[in-house]
């Protein structure tokens, strides 16, 4: 019988390089997308094993704030790559209509601690806790959470950009010719299209295509 374990926590500056790999992970979007090359057939960088559950919509009393609705997305990930690394994934959020939402902002922390008590797992961590060493096998696989707020939002459709999950990058140049932009393989996840998120209390979204991409 496995034991999972929890890595150490590390320093404020580690934090913050650890933050900094998350946000370069899904830099290169916007223009670029519709030029951006396709990954490797076969991956030639580290590659984390990842599986996400449903996207789910749930309604929050918020002390100070009132009810309010989020989406949120729980995930576990395996580190089968041969080494040790550290781990920084990020998560946006696509409505369809141009509009792109970076997980975490604008949560609240009751929020955060609400749905990772809703989840039930004991070794789920919210996307800031999740920052840090990442140890090889199955024993030391990470659970984690990626959560936005949705008042008012009816979208078109609903994709997830998991970024973090690979090393493989590919540089392309911009159309001037002039600068270049490093993309990064992403994991997108596209959802069954809800069209109106009024539901008076909760629903589940499953995945319906799973793709990697360049982004």
């Amino acid at each position: 019988m496995t034991t999972r374990t929890r890595t150490r926590p590390r320093s404020w500056q580690t934090f913050l390089s650890a933050a900094a790999v998350g946000l370069l992970a899904i830099a290169g979007a916007g223009p670029l997308v519709g030029m951006a090359p396709e990954p490797d057939a076969v991956p030639r960088r580290w590659e984390l094993q990842v599986d996400s559950g449903d996207l789910r919509l749930v309604t929050i009393d918020v002390p100070n704030l009132g009810v309010r609705k989020y989406l949120y997305l729980t995930f576990k990930a395996v580190n089968n790559s041969g080494q040790d690394m550290l781990f920084a994934p990020a998560f946006e959020l696509s409505d369809g209509e141009g509009r792109v939402y970076r997980s975490g902002r604008d949560v609240p922390l009751f929020v955060t601690q609400q749905l990772l008590a809703r989840t039930q797992n004991p070794f789920i961590q919210d996307q800031i806790g999740i920052i840090g060493e990442f140890l090889q096998g199955g024993e030391n696989a990470k659970d984690g959470l990626a959560i936005w707020p949705v008042d008012g939002f009816n979208p078109a459709q609903l994709t997830v950009y998991a970024a973090g999950f690979s090393g493989e990058t590919k540089t392309v140049s911009a159309p001037d010719g002039k600068s270049k932009f490093v993309l990064r393989k992403t994991l997108r996840l596209e959802f069954q299209t809800p069209g109106d998120l009024s539901a008076p209390s909760s629903e589940s979204y499953p995945v319906g295509t799973r793709s990697w991409i360049m982004r």
